[in-house]
């Protein structure tokens, strides 16, 4: 099955993934509808992603099952999918509801640093999942809305989060808490003891995202070098197989699978990094040759037929730090390879969705 069939597949039977609350997993679906849809210009990935949304937008812009007061970073991300929306649509109703969204962000609790917290539950944490979820949201918003000290604000988080996990080599921890009060934090340094793929792949789409639409000036210099040194450092640790295994900075570890969801967030990263011109003359085809593989092998290692059905397998269900669901995740490289492995997540169709539209574009760049 060709993966746009897929994709149809999938969407047209796809269930809220909490029965329809406001989350981030269906903003990772919505993501990858809006990037499909510009690639393509085909009508059926907007009308999938207007008949999935529209059931959590109400006419005032309130969003079902959404408590600002939770402070949950997690919930920004579909955001980005109101941006897009009432651009495409003109519907107030999706500029009203991201409006909501940056309440929640005006009032968010930050560590001493500047960055907000990854969640009320997790206090003085910032995880680099984080970054993906709230970032882009603000950035893109405020281009919208003409309100400059956001996009600073962005830009210094991103900045002060990359100092407080980068552990040398482009390899950023999966998390740091300011408090030192989780077991799972260094008790110098804060940081969590490994680098989880699917965290650095939140990381890296995040840094494309922002700096696709944000000029080359001196305000983005830094951030650009950054990104360029994770991106070749993503591109050098990728496997014979074209993916990436899940503990990132361990590849011995005994049981260290390839992951699909950080794979795709990769190739996407990397696609995009390529055609937006973040990377130099020099380092683009190094960048092209490891996102083009990736994306051909999720496509030819990770579309697998089970019970006459197409699946997308090999996703990390869930991971974290921490105490949740009766255990404590410690953030050790062993601890990530403990969470169920499933297929057809949102966590990996939709960064699979988005890789799919970067490598489509590529093709009519060549093509053109």
């Amino acid at each position: 099955m060709k993966p746009t069939d897929y994709f149809d597949q999938y969407c047209k039977s796809y269930e809220a993934y909490k029965k329809g609350s406001w989350c981030y997993e269906d903003g990772c679906i919505y993501r990858g509808l809006e990037l499909l849809y510009q690639a393509t210009g085909e009508q059926r990935w907007l009308d999938h992603l207007l008949r999935l949304i529209e059931p959590q937008v109400g006419a005032d812009g309130t969003l079902a099952g959404y408590t600002p007061e939770e402070f949950n970073i997690d919930n920004i991300l579909p955001g980005r999918a109101l941006l897009f929306l009432n651009w495409e649509t003109r519907n107030p109703r999706y500029r009203t509801a991201a409006r909501r969204l940056i309440g929640q962000l005006d009032a968010h609790p930050r560590i001493p640093a500047g960055n907000y917290w990854h969640k009320k539950r997790y206090p003085s944490q910032v995880w680099l999942d984080g970054l993906y979820m709230g970032l882009p949201f603000q950035v893109e918003y405020a281009l919208a809305a003409g309100e400059s000290p956001r996009i600073a604000d962005a830009l210094q988080q991103m900045a002060t989060a990359l100092a407080l996990t980068q552990v040398g080599n482009g390899l950023y921890v999966h998390g740091y808490d300011d408090s030192r009060a989780e077991k799972w934090s260094d008790p110098v340094t804060g940081k969590s003891p490994a680098v989880w793929s699917r965290a650095v792949g939140w990381l890296a789409m995040a840094l494309v995202d922002i700096l696709a639409v944000l000029p080359e000036d001196q305000a983005t210099a830094t951030l650009r070098r950054q990104t360029r040194a994770i991106l070749l450092a993503i591109a050098e640790r990728q496997q014979p197989s074209g993916l990436w295994p899940q503990v990132l900075d361990a590849p011995d570890l005994a049981g260290n699978y390839d992951e699909t969801s950080a794979s795709a967030m990769f190739a996407y990263a990397l696609l995009r990094a390529e055609r937006m011109d973040l990377v130099t003359p020099e380092e683009a085809p190094k960048i092209h040759t490891a996102g083009r593989k990736a994306a051909e092998a999720l496509v030819d290692q990770r579309l697998v037929e089970e019970a006459g059905k197409t699946r997308l397998v090999g996703i990390c269900q869930v991971a974290g730090l921490g105490p949740f669901d009766g255990r404590y995740r410690d953030g050790s490289p062993p601890y990530y390879l403990t969470e169920a492995v499933v297929a057809d997540d949102a966590k990996g169709v939709g960064p699979f969705m988005m890789a799919y539209a970067e490598a489509t574009l590529a093709i009519s760049a060549k093509a053109a």
